[in-house]
Formats: structure tokens, C-alpha cells, sequence
């Protein structure tokens, strides 16, 4: 059950109208900016952050940004943006053999040494205390300019919030969201837990 309840969709017409982003992203919207909709100054700021994040500026696609948005979800422990994220991936491109072996990323052949750099960075900074260091840093130069390097920083930073968010207020998990989790996570335990 959750801390909050979400708002219906049509509570804040403002919210409404940007969170159609998400019908692409997702195909739905999601609870967390339903519940955040509670005050609409934070669901709107939310989705603008969420919009700036994702665009894309560099060679980090997509795809790649959520997947780092899954390793994170994944350090965190965040049941509800793990299978956000893994929709997402699977929605924005990401190739059937990563989404299927997403567990594996370190040592499986689907994934690049920059994908891998980048996958590694984001294990690192969502992990209290930070893990960022050197080598990491020195990896991550190796593949990627400064600021896609802020751009990946960005999903890591946007996607701890959510993991907060969500985790704290135990936010009810959509059915497009279980659908992926299940298909692409489950085999390695992944269940709705708290977000039921």
C-alpha cells in the first residue's frame, strides 16, 4: 500500500499536458508524478528535469541512458524503477541480447568496453559511499567526452531521486511496467515487492 495515494491524472492540467512525455518513454504515466502531482511545483520541475536528462546531446543514446538508469535502480534496490527503466530500454531501442543479459553487462559480449565504462560508473555513484575514483574516471575518459560523461551523471543523479521517491512511498507499479520487469528481470528475481 502506498505512503500516498496518486492524484488522477487530470488533477493538474499543467502536470497533465508535460507528462505526456511519459506515454512515450513508458506508454502511461507514471504513479510517482501522480503522487508528486500532491504539489504540482514538484511534479512539473520533475518532468522538466526528467526531459532535460534524456535528451540527448552526445553519443550516449537512449538506450544506453536507461540502462544506466537500471544499474543504478538495480544498486539502489528500487523495485519500481528497475522495471521503469528496463521498459524503457526495451522501448527506446536497446538490443535484445542487452536487455536479456543486462545482469551479465560486465563480462557479456552484447555490451562495448564504453558501454561497460559507463554501466561501471553508474554501479559506482549510486552506491553510499560513493565509489566514484580514478580508475573509473580514467575508464570513462577513455570512451566518452565531458559532457556526455554530465549526461550519464544526470540519469545516475535524476534516478536516485526516483529510487528515493519511490522506495519511501512504496509507489504502486504499473501493469506495463511489471509486464518488463517480469520478462527481462524475473529470471533473476525481480518481483514487485513493496510496489504491489
Amino acid at each position: 500500500m502506498p505512503l500516498v495515494n496518486p492524484l488522477d491524472p487530470a488533477a493538474d492540467p499543467e502536470t497533465r499536458k508535460l507528462a505526456e512525455f511519459f506515454n512515450e518513454t513508458l506508454g502511461f504515466c507514471p504513479n510517482s508524478i501522480l503522487t508528486m502531482q500532491h504539489r504540482p511545483a514538484i511534479s512539473k520541475a520533475f518532468i522538466n528535469l526528467n526531459k532535460a536528462v534524456m535528451a540527448n546531446q552526445g553519443r550516449v543514446t537512449s538506450a544506453l541512458k536507461r540502462m544506466i538508469a537500471w544499474v543504478s535502480s538495480n544498486a539502489t534496490g528500487c523495485r519500481y524503477c528497475q522495471a521503469h527503466a528496463i521498459r524503457a530500454a526495451e522501448r527506446y531501442g536497446a538490443e535484445q541480447e542487452q536487455l536479456d543479459n543486462i545482469w551479465e553487462y560486465r563480462t557479456h559480449p552484447a555490451f562495448s568496453e564504453a558501454e561497460r565504462a559507463a554501466l561501471d560508473f553508474s554501479l559506482a555513484a549510486s552506491q553510499v559511499p560513493n565509489a566514484v575514483d580514478g580508475k573509473i574516471k580514467e575508464r570513462l575518459h577513455k570512451h566518452w567526452n565531458e559532457g556526455e560523461i554530465v549526461e550519464m551523471l544526470g540519469v545516475i543523479s535524476l534516478f536516485g531521486y526516483l529510487n528515493r521517491w519511490n522506495d519511501s512511498m512504496g509507489t504502486t507499479i504499473e501493469s506495463g511496467a511489471v509486464e518488463s520487469g517480469e520478462k527481462y528481470l524475473g529470471k533473476h528475481g525481480w518481483e514487485k515487492g513493496k510496489h504491489a
